[in-house]
């Protein structure tokens, strides 16, 4: 008789108060050996582009340089200038996982203001599509959150940085809803039994980064905003994942600037 043994780690025995043995600084330290790069710190505000039409339309234009000093094995970080704020864009990181390693790296290099505007599918709807969402709380349907935080139902964007965006986006050419939103790990499961529990449970958008990122910004106290571009409908109904003129690339970087400026402002 064959004996088996489950050794999966159970959240619950995670010891959430424990540092990490590998480090993000760490990995950036041999990365850079290697690769003969020198240590240059990334901007203090960065957005991560899931999708990476900001970046393709920055660097097509030639408004984005690539960042000669990012040592991450997984990803690009591209520069742009946005109002004369310099920020840096990381395109593609798409999906929790990948989205949490790249903040650990970019906060390692020097960022201090990390924001995320993905496409999101809509849920509740808060007005026509597209819009933007501001996600104060993120439905945890992913698996990276549980490696930072205890479960629990939802992961939140830090009160203070919501109440420091009160009013922010007042100046935009759009409105800025808050909300909820869904964040999943396999976007092609969203069957119509997940879509009306996440519906009951009051949440707008469904997306695939915001839990991971929150829990992973609750528990370091790094500063993390996530912002739902809310562009389709699943693509059962009409045409979907239209962003707008050069892929609503114009309006999420001034989305990007409006926060980094006014949490400054509200933060000193």
């Amino acid at each position: 008789m064959t004996m088996t043994t489950d050794r999966r780690i159970e959240m619950s025995a995670r010891a959430y108060d424990e540092g990490s043995v590998f480090t993000a600084a760490n990995l950036l330290r041999e990365a850079r050996r290697q690769r003969n790069l020198h240590d240059i710190p990334v901007p203090a505000v960065c957005l991560l582009d899931p999708d990476g039409d900001v970046v393709r339309h920055l660097v097509t234009t030639g408004a984005a340089q690539r960042h000669e000093g990012w040592a991450c094995y997984h990803s690009e970080l591209w520069v742009t200038d946005i109002g004369g704020r310099e920020v840096g864009i990381v395109p593609c990181a798409v999906g929790g996982p990948y989205a949490v390693l790249v903040a650990e790296q970019l906060a390692a290099s020097g960022c201090t203001l990390l924001i995320s505007v993905t496409s999101a599918g809509v849920i509740n709807p808060l007005a026509p599509l597209p819009h933007f969402v501001l996600i104060e709380r993120a439905w945890r349907d992913d698996g990276t959150s549980g490696h930072y935080l205890p479960t629990t139902d939802w992961a939140h964007l830090r009160r203070d940085l919501s109440e420091s965006l009160t009013g922010a986006f007042e100046g935009l050419d759009e409105p800025v809803h808050r909300g909820a939103s869904w964040t999943t790990d396999a976007p092609f499961r969203e069957t119509p039994s997940a879509i009306a529990s996440a519906n009951a449970a009051g949440v707008h958008a469904v997306e695939m980064e915001a839990a991971s990122l929150y829990a992973y910004a609750t528990a370091t106290g790094q500063r993390v905003v996530c912002i739902a571009h809310v562009t389709n409908s699943m693509a059962v109904d009409g045409d979907d994942f239209e962003k707008g003129e050069d892929a609503g690339t114009h309006r999420i970087l001034a989305l990007t600037a409006t926060i980094a400026a006014h949490l400054e402002e509200q933060q000193g």
